[in-house]
């Protein structure tokens, strides 16, 4: 029978089936999948999935398969950084920890390149690949809060957006980055930065299990109970280990509306302001989170500003920022009582899905003597492209001990990211050759890196930057993926004399 035929026998006789039968299913994917698919191993080398195959995947699953050309595609291999346009072989959009299962499993059969998409917000393009499989858990986006308990379990698609949202409306919170559509998954497993995390602890501090798919396909619970050191491995190094598939939380009772906003000064005070702020913030209680950023406005001149957030009581808050608030002459001021939910989505426009940017970010272990040299990075890129973020760390952050969780970068006071966004393809080259050259002059003042905010250059450093915690992550992964299947991430490698799928 010719194909076009059997096609179109096989929708027939699927409409005469209830959609939800094992037969029709199995019709409507043999009908889908018309061909055998090319693809991309572990080797980097083609291999061809058969058209058989690949159709049983796609009937085993609650959730849908995905090939090039099929309707919802595109949209679904599109991450948030637009400068990464990658096509997979195929996209196994999971509904279910079955489906992890499933698809982890036809990759290690398969020796697939795996990318692995939670929220898609990967910096340096990881959680997509060009002919891989990646493994889809955006749809799987359910948070539940117990407010007795004071927990959260979540979904591995979830923003956090939607953690945030369902949080406070008990009063409660925890730490959940400074970007609401950034997913909550990518964000957890490699540390967990966020607006308070000073006085709550880094996202992943917060941990109290972790269910994950590992490479042989098993789904496990990891946490102080089970899987100790599998826990101790999933907070802070990254989705080496597995595909995670849901997250429970602990949470903080805390006032839903914070003392939050931005104070803008000049570019021409900004040397003075910076290390003025370099000491207050090492001062700072850690209900204060302050994050300064150089950059410019659409259409308008250089500014440094800093945002600030109090989550504690007003009136301490008004006294604990007002040295900073009114140091030099600052020309505006928004900081006010305002929703936690509402600070936390205020600087999602400036850089939205699809924003094409380039980033080298490190931890700066002394920001006064780096402030003339942060300030010249920032100028030497085009104006209203490049930025110079700092990020607030310290407090909470410092007070657990390195070796309780894989995460590397205790001692942090501050973090810094150069940064470019380009307005077209054409941009992209000109604007990763200036963010490089800017950061030329800072990488030599930083101690380590954060895994979430990672460029390529990077990857070539993780052991470096894990440092004393790495032999115990390599013991880890070698036990948990000894094929190095999950290795689109801040990549640990097994040990070699294990290293098979």
């Amino acid at each position: 029978m010719r194909r076009r035929d059997f096609v179109k026998t096989a929708l027939g006789a699927a409409a005469l089936w209830p959609a939800g039968s094992l037969l029709g299913r199995r019709l409507l994917a043999a009908a889908e999948v018309s061909t055998d698919v090319p693809a991309v191993n572990l080797d980097g080398a083609a291999t061809t999935l058969l058209r058989a195959e690949v159709a049983e995947l796609a009937d085993s699953l609650r959730g849908t398969v995905l090939l090039p050309g099929q309707a919802g595609y595109d949209e679904a291999r599109r991450v948030w950084n637009g400068m990464f346009d990658k096509r997979p072989a195929l996209i196994a959009r999971c509904a279910a920890p079955s489906d992890a299962m499933l698809a982890v499993t036809f990759a290690r059969q398969h020796r697939l390149l795996t990318a692995v998409r939670g929220g898609g917000h990967s910096l340096s393009g990881k959680s997509t690949c060009d002919g891989g499989l990646m493994i889809d858990m955006s749809a799987m986006q359910s948070v539940r809060v117990d407010p007795v308990a004071r927990v959260a379990r979540v979904e591995s698609g979830a923003l956090l957006g939607h953690l945030d949202r369902e949080t406070a409306a008990f009063g409660l919170v925890t730490t959940a980055g400074t970007v609401s559509d950034t997913g909550a998954a990518g964000l957890t497993l490699g540390g967990g930065f966020g607006r308070v995390g000073r006085r709550f602890g880094l996202t992943c501090d917060n941990l109290r299990s972790v269910d994950i798919v590992t490479a042989d396909g098993r789904l496990l619970t990891a946490s102080d109970e089970q899987n100790r050191e599998l826990f101790w491995g999933l907070r802070g190094g990254g989705g080496n280990f597995g595909v995670a598939t849901s997250f429970e939380y602990r949470l903080h009772a805390m006032n839903p509306t914070v003392l939050g906003g931005d104070v803008l000064w000049p570019l021409e005070q900004a040397r003075d302001v910076l290390r003025f702020y370099a000491d207050f913030s090492m001062q700072a209680p850690d209900e204060l989170n302050l994050d300064p950023t150089l950059f410019a406005p659409p259409g308008g001149p250089p500014l440094l500003g800093i945002e600030m957030c109090w989550s504690a009581d007003h009136a301490a808050g008004e006294q604990a920022m007002r040295a900073l608030r009114s140091f030099g002459k600052p020309i505006a001021d928004s900081v006010a009582p305002i929703a936690y939910v509402k600070l936390q989505k205020s600087k999602d426009a400036h850089t939205p899905p699809g924003v094409r940017i380039y980033t080298k970010s490190g931890f700066i272990a002394d920001l006064a003597s780096a402030v003339d040299v942060l300030l010249d990075a920032y100028r030497s890129m085009t104006p209203g492209t490049g930025a110079v973020l700092m990020q607030h760390g310290g407090g909470a952050v410092n007070r657990v001990a390195l070796d309780a969780t894989a995460f590397p970068n205790r001692n942090v006071k501050h973090w810094v990211m150069v940064n470019a966004v380009s307005r077209s393809p054409a941009e992209d080259a000109a604007r990763i050759a200036e963010v490089r050259a800017a950061w030329k002059s800072v990488e030599p003042l930083t101690r380590g890196f954060y895994v979430n905010a990672m460029s390529e250059e990077e990857y070539k450093k993780v052991d470096a930057n894990y440092g004393r915690n790495y032999p115990r992550l390599v013991a880890l992964k070698t036990k948990y993926d000894p094929g190095n299947l999950f290795r689109l991430n801040a990549n640990i490698v097994p040990k070699a004399a294990t290293a098979r799928v």
